[in-house]
Parts: C-alpha cells; structure tokens; sequence
C-alpha cells in the first residue's frame, strides 16, 4: 500500500502533526507546495481553517490531484476556534472525483496564546494511533 503525506500551516501546529502521522506509517511529511506524482492509495491531508475556511492554497492542491492516483484522502489538522475542516476538504475532495474517508483527526492548536502548547505530546501520540489505525 502507498501512503503519502501533505500538509499545508502558517503556525507550524499542522506541520508537527504530519510529522507524527508520516513517522507512524513510514513515510515522509512534505508540504502541499510538493506535489503528488506518484500514486497514493492513501492520502493524509493536514490542513486548518484560515479565517473561517481553508486556505485558497489547500483548495488548489485538492484540484489538482489526478484522481487516478489518489485511492482516498484522509483528512486530519488542528485550529484553535473551530473543529473540522472535512466539510470543506470532502467538498474539493468531491469537486476532484477523489474519495474522503469518514474518519478523521483533529486536535486544538495553539493561536495567538489560545490552547497554549497544542498540539502536545498526547495530541502528537493520538495522531500517530489514528493513522496506524487507517492503514491497518
């Protein structure tokens, strides 16, 4: 099974997150500005919401994956006021034909002195359980 990993922060929180996912499934964490040429049957997608949604960067990566060599994307990030980005991922996720699983990873992440140290440790942990869980 191939396994990729992109990422895209401004603070680093979703960075640190990717690296716990990458290292758990033996693969590197590279950021979105790498593009994907290789065929993934699963691709992890950190990413946050960057006033109210995601960033214009994230939209652009989902377009332009080839959906012959992206089984599916799973979603996963951190924000320090809202939760899930998957609404708003599975929306370019679909737009691209490229099936989203169900099941994703979110955590708080620290902003401007909000949920101060986030992710931590035990985020970092849970991220990494979360993908071996994915990948079986």
């Amino acid at each position: 099974m191939k396994i990729a990993v992109r990422y895209y922060t401004k603070t680093g929180n979703t960075k640190r997150l990717a690296e716990a996912v990458a290292q758990a499934v033996g693969t590197e964490a590279l950021p979105i500005s790498v593009p994907l040429t290789e065929k993934a049957d699963i691709l992890f997608l950190g990413n946050s919401y960057y006033a109210f949604t995601i960033d214009p960067e994230v939209r652009e990566f989902i377009r332009s994956l080839d959906r012959e060599k992206v089984g599916r994307i799973v979603n996963f990030g951190s924000a320090a006021m809202l939760n899930s980005t998957y609404k708003k991922v599975k929306a370019e996720a679909d737009r691209a034909g490229i099936p989203m699983d169900e099941r994703e990873f979110h955590c708080k992440g620290e902003f401007k002195g909000l949920h101060r140290g986030r992710p931590n440790g035990e985020d970092l942990k849970a991220a990494a359980d979360f993908a071996r869980k994915i990948v079986g």
